[in-house]
């Protein structure tokens, strides 16, 4: 939790500087190939998680791999994680900064839970269903569960609503076995 705030709060820092420079899809680019890199890579990541190689050096390694492939401000914030010691936390930075660039852009992330795959016609009738709900633009990722029997479970952010098979009938199982009797 408390790693999810402090990379919130770098996010919002660099958010902030691109925004200010006119370079927000620039340097959400940049974030996007730095998180796709960090996630690719054991060795990067073991790196920027180790205590024992030194400020420098690991500064030299990432400039190394980074030149002329990242802007010179998301290398200088490259620079000022590695002089606080929170490189390793460049993945949980880019996971922040795109949830914020989402939020700049209107975009809300959704995920839905099925039993089977959704048809292309289902997925269409959905996702302007949860646009409409919302009032913003849905990117939808759908992830298969055969456990849940049928239905859908659809997570926006802190809100889930859930309409599978196994949810009502756990819901029936209990309301059976305390006795009490709804319509």
């Amino acid at each position: 939790m408390r790693n999810t705030r402090v990379a919130r709060r770098y996010a919002l820092a660099l958010m902030t500087a691109a925004e200010g420079q006119q370079a927000r899809e620039a340097i959400a680019a940049d974030v996007r190939f730095l998180g796709s890199l960090v996630r690719s890579s054991r060795e990067l990541r073991l790196l920027l998680a180790s205590p024992i190689i030194s400020i420098p050096r690991k500064r030299a390694v990432l400039h190394e791999i980074l030149k002329d492939r990242v802007q010179p401000m998301t290398m200088s914030f490259i620079d000022l994680l590695t002089t606080k010691q929170r490189e390793g936390l460049l993945e949980d930075i880019a996971g922040q900064f795109q949830i914020l660039h989402d939020e700049r852009l209107g975009i809300v992330n959704v995920e839905v839970v099925a039993a089977v795959e959704p048809s292309a016609e289902q997925q269409r009738a959905l996702t302007a269903a949860l646009e409409q709900q919302t009032k913003k633009k849905v990117r939808v990722s759908t992830v298969l569960d055969p456990a849940i029997k049928g239905g859908l479970r659809v997570r926006i952010a802190d809100t889930v609503v859930d309409a599978t098979v196994t949810h009502k009938l756990e819901r029936l199982r209990r309301r059976f076995i305390h006795g009490v009797a709804r319509t």
